[in-house]
């Protein structure tokens, strides 16, 4: 086996588990690590086909204790979710194995197919990819399964938000506040739960090629959910705000009803999402930010991507508060 890079070596209970799930006369020739993820190992697998061709799929393996510790939940929804997907508009990978419990693998592991395009964090060409994000939601939130998903969760307290150092205490005070009412009434959607630009996948032609950007794929359904738009809606604000500026994450909001969405109609309840979602983020900034800097972002800081909440949840708290 080749692999393209030291550390993408399968472990041989997982590759060997990989193996039996091939096609016959097929068998795993390369790996290379995939950057980007933040709770799992990721890896892109070369399969020789029986032909002499090759075809990639990718294997996700849950490595750190704390997540595999939950990873009968969240790797036993997962293939329910893309099940579910397959024949709808919306790209996602295709399963093709799961071991949640690590019954035959050194790790709770997934394998599913690969699919073209790759993640886009630059700020370069951002109006254009935020629109279709938002164009993308709206097809998610069309769903209509047949069986529905548990309902979404919230783990974030008043008790622990992590107010950035040097933020704005007024704000970050009111906006606390805000989550401590009970949360609004709303009509249920499928959710991806965690939508944003590191879990999906674009092909954008170079430039002055006369071509336009579109998505190729959504990766990483394992916290599929049942709830309001407005939470999808609002993670993938604070991911934008915190990638490419607040104004952005302001903006995603007004994307998505632009391409057909609908949110809630009251300023209060808008906002009660869109702060709680900005305050669960204070308390993971570090794993937030870590993938953008691997993947080149070096000048977002955990620092400066503080700065960048701080400064789009004043935005929120002075725009619908």
């Amino acid at each position: 086996m080749t692999n393209h890079d030291g550390a993408a070596a399968v472990r041989p209970l997982t590759l060997a588990w990989v193996s039996r799930h091939l096609e016959a006369g097929e068998r795993v020739v390369g790996t290379e690590v995939l950057h980007g993820g933040i709770t799992a190992e990721m890896r892109r697998l070369t399969i020789r086909t029986r032909d002499g061709g090759t075809r990639a799929l990718v294997l996700r393996s849950i490595v750190d204790p704390f997540y595999a510790g939950h990873a009968e939940d969240s790797m036993g929804r997962e293939p329910g979710a893309l099940t579910l997907l397959e024949g709808t508009d919306v790209p996602a990978p295709r399963l093709i194995a799961v071991d949640p419990i690590a019954a035959n693998c050194e790790y709770p592991s997934l394998l599913m197919t690969h699919l073209p395009g790759r993640t886009v964090l630059d700020d370069e060409g951002v109006e254009t990819r935020v629109f279709l994000l938002a164009r993308q939601l709206v097809a998610i939130h069309a769903l209509r399964p047949t069986e529905r998903p548990r309902e979404y969760v919230t783990l974030t307290t008043a008790a622990t938000v992590v107010v950035p150092q040097g933020a704005d205490a007024a704000a970050w005070a009111a906006a606390i506040d805000v989550i401590r009412r009970p949360a609004p009434s709303y009509e249920g959607r499928f959710l991806h739960r965690d939508f944003q630009p590191g879990n999906v996948l674009f092909d954008v032609p170079p430039p002055k090629s006369g071509g336009t950007a579109r998505i190729t794929g959504v990766v990483d359904w394992a916290a599929t959910s049942w709830g309001p738009a407005d939470l999808d809606v609002a993670h993938c604000s604070t991911n934008l705000a915190l990638l490419h500026g607040p104004a952005w994450g302001l903006r995603f909001a007004e994307a998505y009803e632009e391409a057909g969405g609908v949110l809630a109609t009251a300023p209060d309840e808008r906002l009660y999402w869109q702060v709680r979602d900005g305050l669960a983020c204070s308390e993971e900034v570090h794993l937030v930010s870590r993938p953008w800097r691997e993947a080149g972002r070096t000048e977002l800081t955990r620092r400066a991507v503080e700065e960048r909440l701080d400064a789009y949840v004043t935005g929120l708290m002075d725009l619908l508060g």
